[in-house]
């Protein structure tokens, strides 16, 4: 298989981001937005995932933080729609549950090539670390519009705000380590009866 990896830069009039990605990497992240709690929760997706993630930032956060949280999502699934490729070969569904103490996530995801994004994450407070939480569902919408994929993301249970947010993080880079794993069984096949994803 070639390699999987991609950039991509985004330069609008409120923000310029460059994501670089490897989905065959060992958790290596640099990451530079502006925003400590956006960084953190990637740092999870990254390690989780085995997935290189290389992000520089700029936006106008003297605002806010949502055009730069929205663009990093639409960017970062820029980003993997372009390495993904093809996607001949990989298992296409991925799935994880994580516990963080007394918080418990699951994310169920899908190389469909159609976007949906159902989110269920019933927050206990309105921010955590100086982070708007409804800033998550507009990062979860750019990436799933634009990696063109079918995502669940559901907070079983949970009482302290950041760790219902990080449950939901790793479980979303171990769903897309699983989901983008290569099955040698597949041999290069499309993992769709429709033939094409």
């Amino acid at each position: 298989m070639s390699s999987r990896i991609a950039s991509v830069e985004r330069n609008t009039l409120e923000t310029q981001i460059k994501v670089t990605i490897n989905l065959d990497g060992t958790g290596e992240f640099k990451c530079e937005t502006g925003v400590p709690f956006l960084d953190h929760m990637l740092d999870q997706v990254a390690r989780h995932g085995l997935i290189d993630l290389d992000i520089h930032a700029v936006g106008d956060l003297h605002i806010d933080a949502h055009h730069t949280v929205e663009d990093l999502g639409i960017t970062l699934g820029q980003a993997f729609y372009k390495a993904v490729g093809d996607k001949k070969g990989i298992r296409r569904y991925g799935h994880a549950y994580v516990p963080l103490d007394e918080a418990l996530s699951r994310v169920v995801i899908d190389f469909s090539g159609r976007p949906g994004l159902e989110m269920h994450v019933p927050f206990t407070r309105g921010s955590v670390g100086g982070f708007d939480v409804d800033l998550f569902s507009e990062f979860f919408h750019g990436f799933i519009n634009h990696a063109q994929v079918t995502l669940h993301l559901d907070n079983l249970r949970g009482k302290n705000t950041h760790h219902q947010a990080e449950t939901i993080f790793k479980a979303f880079g171990r769903a897309l380590r699983m989901a983008l794993e290569v099955d040698e069984r597949m041999a290069g096949q499309m993992p769709s009866t429709k033939g094409c994803l």
